[in-house]
């Protein structure tokens, strides 16, 4: 029987064992393996990898310990709420906020996992599946890959596809799934589900509100009390409006993904939340070529809601505003620590020193307009 599927999923139970000989074989094994096992012996190591037969072994012996590391290493405290009312023989599809290139969805497997929850399948793009060994990583992980490039006819038929296999996953199979609301990360602190992403999860059925709820979408709100790579994003996003566009560096997705997991992210809070019939409701009449519209919207005020504000975001606003509206959010000593954060942050960037500060506070001071505007 022909797998419709097979350039885009993850791996199998049966395919686990070459991607580990491949693995332990790479250049990048003895990077990555001191990283999440500093001092262990890499021979070692190499053999406990060649052990890994399914890909639940493969996440429970060596992914957990690679969250475990992140949390311990550069989060002060992890929290999470909305999974005590999930299954475990149910699939779900989170559409998550993005802020952190691999972090949101990480950290989501997480919590799954401290939930005693079956971990879900990742969308990775193509653009970073660029290395075998990400490859072999990834696939072994439950990622599968999302296509960005080609032709708007290739566009279209990778769409349908990537829609099929959601719907396949998720509805058929009970498979949970995590996908951004957005290509690539929330540069800016404003978070909005593109209407092409709800437009394509309708691809695969006949676009009804009933097509959209049997996805059993879980809006998910991640909030960092330190936003990931706020220096980059500010450089970023400065660039982008003096040229007009944002050509990246080679390896810069890598620099962010390792500065990301690196760098101190203080609290991390993780929301989930339901989407149901009784969402639709002020809606009324819905014309259904512009449902997507909705369920886009709808997704959005249940991240905006389940926002985590942290003192770095009312600081952030009041700063930018050059007022004290939000101070009762804050202590001294936190907004000292902030300016300093921000002070060294913006020193390092190249630009209009007012703009970029404009820019840096505004990833931190644009969550709080928007969760008082729900």
């Amino acid at each position: 029987m022909t797998d419709k599927f097979a350039d885009i999923r993850p791996y199998n139970d049966e395919e686990i064992p070459a991607a580990m000989q491949r693995i332990v074989g790479s250049e990048l094994f003895p990077v990555v393996a001191n990283y999440i096992y500093p001092g262990e012996d890499i021979e070692m190591l190499r053999c406990m990898f060649l052990k890994i037969n399914t890909i639940e072994q493969f996440q429970y012996n060596v992914m957990y310990d690679v969250y475990k590391k992140i949390n311990d290493n550069s989060i002060t405290q992890f929290s999470y709420s909305g999974f005590d009312t999930m299954s475990v023989d149910k699939g779900y599809l989170f559409v998550s906020n993005h802020r952190d290139i691999v972090l949101d969805s990480l950290l989501l497997q997480y919590a799954l996992y401290c939930n005693r929850l079956p971990t879900s399948e990742i969308t990775f793009g193509e653009n970073l599946m660029s290395h075998p060994f990400i490859v072999d990583i990834g696939k072994s992980n439950k990622m599968f890959k999302v296509f960005r490039s080609g032709n708007m006819r290739e566009f279209m038929e990778h769409s349908k596809q990537l829609s099929e296999y959601i719907r396949d996953r998720v509805v058929k199979r009970d498979t949970s799934i995590w996908i951004a609301q957005r290509n690539g990360r929330t540069k800016d602190g404003t978070d909005i589900t593109e209407h092409g992403l709800t437009k394509m999860l309708g691809m695969s059925s006949d676009r009804s509100m009933q097509s959209y709820i049997d996805l059993n979408i879980k809006p998910m709100a991640i909030s960092y009390e330190i936003e990931p790579c706020d220096a980059f994003k500010t450089q970023e996003l400065y660039l982008t409006k003096i040229n007009g566009k944002y050509v990246k560096q080679q390896g810069e997705d890598l620099q962010s993904i390792v500065t990301g997991i690196t760098h101190s992210k203080g609290r991390v809070h993780l929301a989930v939340a339901s989407v149901s019939p009784d969402d639709f409701a002020e809606y009324g009449d819905i014309n259904q070529a512009h449902l997507h519209k909705i369920v886009a919207e709808v997704i959005d005020k249940k991240i905006h809601a389940n926002y985590k504000l942290f003192p770095n975001n009312y600081i952030a606003h009041d700063m930018r505003s050059h007022s004290n509206k939000y101070g009762e959010h804050y202590t001294n000593e936190q907004k000292e620590w902030f300016v300093e954060h921000y002070n060294h942050s913006i020193e390092a960037l190249k630009g209009d020193r007012d703009e970029l500060s404009s820019i840096f506070l505004g990833i931190y001071a644009n969550p709080v307009d928007t969760a008082m505007s729900e």
